[in-house]
């Protein structure tokens, strides 16, 4: 006697996933531009808009006595979050390569936020904040992975 399987039990992608990924994709676009945002305020001299914590006198201290390698690691995790999520949305495979070049920048960014006084300055809402960020981009790195992993990246 033949076993009938339902066609739901069939291992394959939700008729949703690519949806969802899309979903995804688009909202980290948003999210790294914001961060490309920040990049552009702290240069313009909206300083007092880039960090959470501190008085504004503090803020424009800190961030004009860090070194040129911070600014390189924030461009490219910036640069590098809105180009990978772009390519994620566009289903590259490429996405995971340039999402890894972001995450290294920004973990880059914490150790020198952390190494040159930044964290001590400022306190725990910007620990929070670049916390937040580090895993942000260390989990759209691991979608980037997975999506290239089942196929959905070409």
């Amino acid at each position: 006697m033949e076993a009938l399987v339902h066609p739901a039990a069939i291992s394959s992608p939700r008729p949703d996933a690519p949806r969802t990924r899309t979903a995804f994709a688009a909202f980290c676009v948003l999210w790294n531009l914001y961060g490309v945002v920040q990049l552009a305020m702290k240069h313009m001299g909206a300083r007092e808009h880039l960090m959470p914590g501190g008085s504004p006198d503090l803020r424009t201290e800190v961030l004009s006595r860090t070194p040129a390698w911070m600014d390189l690691a924030f461009a490219l995790g910036a640069f590098g979050g809105v180009a990978g999520s772009a390519l994620l949305l566009a289903r590259r495979r490429a996405a995971t390569r340039v999402l890894a070049v972001s995450l290294v920048a920004y973990i880059a960014l914490f150790i020198g936020d952390a190494t040159e006084g930044v964290f001590a300055a400022l306190g725990a809402p910007q620990v929070v904040v670049l916390s937040a960020v580090v895993a942000i981009a260390a989990g759209l790195f691991g979608h980037a992975r997975a999506a290239a992993a089942e196929g959905a990246l070409r």
